[in-house]
């Protein structure tokens, strides 16, 4: 997928998963029974209303995300496939990606996955040392997230996984050890996040309290930039501030996004931006399920955004990738360029660099990458 587009996602939200991790604020939710045909038919109904708004557009990936969509049935996964390709044209190496955890219950339904069409899988490791797991919340150990990785290698054309480091008291050796574990499992495309601690979560609440410590920023600068040096000499540098992979084996979905094209959103709390428009679901999935049984399409919200809004976005979504943001699409989406004297106070302070229309964060810059977008917005 070319940077300068055109490209097309579609993110289809699954909210329920089996507990809530401690550190999670997205909209998830724990529910003992699930209505999967019900879901299934309120998920593909909404799909079908939200194309009946809009121009057509050629679909280049599908992104089943959550909570946990491997808790779906795979009959749902294929039929909304099966709409999409109905709904849209779509492109004839369509990217189509399913979160996954790697519990054995989960990883068994790989296959039925891959027969609906799935072709990425992302699975949740999240860390590959039992004490971490149990402190993350998660309800898999190693030994199966191993054999999850490994069946997913041999089930799907591409494999994912994701790792959270920078974990109270973790050391450099110990993460440095946890990474090398994992780049031997040969994945082509890895997703490393440091571990943030945000309201409203359990982690949150416990901080809030003063009962969970967290890692200092300079001992998490630390590990970042670890994280940098061994994931390029293993063959999967940063093409994003917390993703690597080897060249060619991007997400393509995810750069929808970090690229600033358009991508539709469906499910509970889904986002989404079309045709210059933010759109929100709602959150709750009974008030979502309710809305589209009532005639709607789950929709709360459908903003049109302003041209400061459209290159605000686009500097906050693009800077994060290492290729950079294009100053004349920017010029174009805000109708003036960015100033030439905060480029050039950010070039002078070794945060930013320019090359011909492209501007990109430095290796300095990435630690500080909040100011840098603030400092050229401002």
């Amino acid at each position: 997928m070319d940077r300068d587009g055109p490209a097309f996602g579609i993110y289809i939200h699954w909210p329920f998963c089996k507990a809530k991790c401690p550190y999670c604020d997205f909209n998830s939710h724990v529910a003992r029974e699930i209505d999967h045909v019900a879901w299934r038919e309120a998920l593909r109904t909404a799909l079908a209303r939200q194309r009946g708004t809009m121009a057509p557009q050629r679909v280049t990936s599908i992104f089943f995300g959550g909570g946990t969509p491997s808790l779906m049935e795979p009959a749902t996964v294929g039929a909304l496939i099966d709409d999409v390709a109905r709904l849209f044209p779509c492109a004839d190496d369509l990217e189509i990606t399913l979160e996954a955890n790697p519990t054995s219950v989960e990883a068994e339904r790989f296959a039925g996955f891959a027969r609906a069409g799935v072709n990425r899988v992302s699975i949740g490791v999240q860390a590959l040392d039992d004490a971490a797991l149990t402190f993350l919340g998660r309800q898999h150990n190693t030994a199966e997230a191993l054999d999850a990785v490994a069946l997913a290698r041999k089930t799907f054309a591409r494999m994912s996984f994701d790792l959270i480091y920078a974990r109270p008291q973790q050391t450099p050796e110990q993460w440095a050890g946890e990474l090398d574990a994992a780049l031997a499992l040969a994945p082509d495309h890895l997703s490393l996040y440091q571990l943030t601690i945000e309201p409203g979560t359990a982690f949150g609440d416990l901080y809030a309290r003063g009962r969970l410590e967290t890692m200092d920023d300079d001992r998490a600068a630390d590990l970042y930039i670890a994280t940098q040096e061994i994931c390029a000499s293993a063959g999967l540098p940063a093409y994003e501030v917390s993703n690597h992979a080897r060249p060619g084996a991007e997400c393509r979905h995810n750069l929808v996004y970090w690229r600033y094209f358009n991508y539709l959103g469906i499910g509970p709390g889904a986002h989404g931006r079309v045709e210059g428009r933010a759109t929100v679901s709602l959150r709750d999935p009974k008030g979502w399920l309710g809305d589209v049984a009532g005639g709607g399409d789950g929709t709360e919200s459908d903003t049109p955004l302003s041209r400061d809004d459209l290159a605000t976005e686009y500097l906050l979504m693009s800077l994060r990738l290492s290729e950079g943001s294009s100053l004349a699409r920017f010029a174009a989406l805000k109708g003036a360029p960015v100033s030439p004297a905060r480029t050039g106070a950010l070039v002078e302070a070794a945060l930013l660099e320019i090359d011909g229309d492209r501007i990109r964060a430095s290796d300095n810059g990435r630690l500080v990458l909040n100011r840098v977008i603030a400092q050229l917005l401002d």
